[in-house]
């Protein structure tokens, strides 16, 4: 099995070398990520300038190639370019830093999966709670017990999952929820400023989520401690929405 690693926020962060690590237990590995850290940029593609990218190593071992584009870029370009062969596989991460909620939108980690899923391959993005001092080789050993139970599961190629690991799970054992993403809107406040010429400007206070609802969620099974595993689709079509217009006519012109 070949899987094809990437992330967001660059291929020099430590997730992605801890996750690329892990998931040579399960066959042969292609790493092929941003050059910088590409956070929220989305599912951002780049098609008015061309894109470079340079193979990096450590001594005589590849570390991957690094791409200068979004992650949505390098996906594309791995699996069209660089990848030996067509992947079985794509994990976006270890991400510093949940990907739940309404965040899943704005995620470029999420977004490489997306990519990945666009071309029929199975792919899984991969998130762990924001720390200093975060533990991404514990984190990826629970990635990997994850990502084998959804593989033994045998899913449709171009399957779409997102994995968040909060840090209480990293200390103990591990408890994993499967659940939906949460649509709770939070974080949209900001804080006005002066700068030293007396130009305003605005800083994202990226406030935290609200106080759990009753309904379970991605955000509340992560404030109690559990993982998260949610099946996510990129079809936006709003199926109830599509037959209540087509019902009827239509007078146009």
């Amino acid at each position: 099995m070949l899987t094809l690693v990437t992330n967001d926020d660059g291929l020099f962060a430590p997730g992605i070398a801890a996750l690329a690590e892990a998931l040579r237990s399960l066959g042969d590995v292609s790493v092929v990520a941003p050059a910088t850290e590409q956070s929220g940029m989305g599912h951002a593609i780049t098609f008015l300038t061309p894109l470079t990218a340079k193979e990096i190593f450590d001594g005589d071992r590849s570390r991957g190639w690094a791409v200068d584009g979004s992650p949505a870029d390098a996906v594309k370009l791995g699996i069209s370019e660089f990848c030996p062969r067509r992947p079985d596989l794509v994990v976006s991460g270890i991400n510093s830093g949940l990907n739940a909620g309404i965040n899943v939108l704005y995620s470029g980690t999420v977004a490489a999966a997306i990519e990945g899923a666009f071309f029929g391959i199975t792919s899984i993005a991969v998130s762990l709670e924001w720390d200093e001092h975060a533990n991404y080789t514990r984190a990826a050993e629970i990635a990997i017990d994850v990502i084998r139970g959804l593989l033994a599961r045998k899913p449709v190629p171009g399957s779409l999952f997102n994995i968040n690991i909060p840090t209480r799970a990293l200390h103990g054992p591990a408890e994993l929820r499967v659940v939906p993403m949460s649509v709770s809107r939070y974080g949209e406040a900001f804080e006005r400023r002066v700068d030293p010429r007396g130009r305003a400007y605005y800083w994202a206070t990226n406030e935290p989520p609200p106080p759990p609802s009753p309904l379970e969620s991605d955000v509340t099974a992560l404030a109690a401690g559990a993982v998260t595993l949610t099946p996510l689709d990129y079809d936006l079509t709003h199926r109830a929405g599509l037959d209540d217009l087509a019902a009827g006519q239509w007078r146009i012109g």
